[in-house]
């Protein structure tokens, strides 16, 4: 049986993207961004609010997921899935869609008056910060991408010496106080395999809590039975940390990590209880949610390109980098999906 749920919280955080990323334009993290504008504490303070769980919850909906595909699948039948779905279109989006955007960087930052073919050899001969904000190389929005197909593939291999149902017997024993202190392993495995905020071992452990724990139908009971407490530490802490963020500019790890999964026990409780259905929605975005993850970010940079020429008005441009990009990643998904090449290798 499809859980319906999964589907519509990883649909729902994927166009959640969208503001985070135009926000992203003004952001005062220290860092800059394809195109930036200067800093706005306003719009930098809503990314905070959002970025201790939007991310993380679809590598722990990916675990969960994983275990109900391999109750259908062999192994073997899982990893051609995997190569197909995720590296495949990884390579695709590296060789046709990730050097645009930091085409635009060039062109914001450094006044470039080149071509794509030109800034296509550059994008590939340049190694910086990984970040792209320069128009060096970068893996862009598909980092995500790429870490999910490297965690599959290694915890396949675990997976065939603790199998889930070996491992059921003893996770159904962990109270809901130990599954809310699950945020501690999950912070200090960011510091394996992390490439500039970006890791590969925090990501892992998500996925691993999603398979083993969170699919757990006992466990999600007990976070039911204690919801009330649990959405109550959610929204002080959280409350917490945008006052912490907006007057000291505090964003401690261990704090946002402790944020977020609290955060994420309280979405998915919420989740199973008023998203298991099928709606319009779901049966569009099911489809659609994962070509729009690949092509947004290189739409939206291009958008902002030219809108901030056009336009000084800060709120107009929020808007129309936010919604315009939104519109127009709709309309080139539902062009490129009838497109028998670009349908092929970016796997609509």
């Amino acid at each position: 049986m499809r859980r319906n749920y999964i589907d519509n919280l990883r649909n729902l955080t994927i166009l959640l993207l969208f503001p985070v990323h135009t926000f992203m334009i003004w952001n005062n993290f220290g860092s800059s961004f394809y195109i930036w504008l200067g800093e706005s504490k306003i719009l930098s303070t809503l990314i905070v609010l959002v970025n201790p769980w939007f991310m993380p919850i679809l590598f722990v909906l990916s675990g969960m997921s994983a275990r109900y595909a391999l109750e259908k699948r062999s192994s073997k039948e899982f990893v051609i899935q995997r190569i197909n779905k995720l590296l495949i279109p990884f390579i695709s989006g590296m060789v046709f869609l990730v050097p645009f955007q930091t085409l635009y960087a060039r062109k914001y930052f450094y006044n470039y008056k080149g071509g794509i073919l030109e800034h296509w050899k550059y994008f590939f001969t340049h190694f910086t910060d990984f970040s792209g904000y320069d128009g060096a190389f970068t893996p862009g929005q598909l980092w995500f991408i790429l870490f999910l197909f490297i965690i599959s593939m290694i915890t396949l291999i675990l997976f065939q010496f603790l199998p889930y149902e070996k491992a059921s017997v003893k996770i159904e024993k962990i109270s809901v106080f130990g599954v809310l202190l699950l945020f501690i392993p999950i912070w200090l495995m960011y510091y394996l395999g992390n490439f500039g905020g970006f890791s590969i071992g925090k990501n892992l452990a998500l996925y691993l809590i999603g398979y083993y724990v969170i699919s757990n139908d006992v466990i999600m009971k007990k976070v039911g039975k204690n919801i009330k407490w649990l959405v109550t530490l959610c929204v002080i802490g959280t409350v917490a940390l945008v006052i912490l963020y907006y007057n000291f500019s505090y964003y401690g790890d261990l704090w946002i990590n402790y944020i977020g999964w609290n955060m994420i026990l309280v979405l998915l409780f919420f989740g199973k209880k008023f998203l298991d259905r099928q709606t319009r929605f779901t049966e569009y975005f099911n489809k659609a949610s994962y070509p729009i993850y690949i092509l947004h970010q290189t739409i939206l940079v291009a958008l902002a390109y030219y809108i901030v020429q056009v336009c000084d008005i800060m709120i107009v441009q929020v808007l129309g980098i936010c919604v315009g990009s939104f519109i127009l990643t709709i309309l080139v998904y539902q062009l490129l999906k009838i497109v028998p090449f670009v349908k092929k290798i970016f796997r609509m």
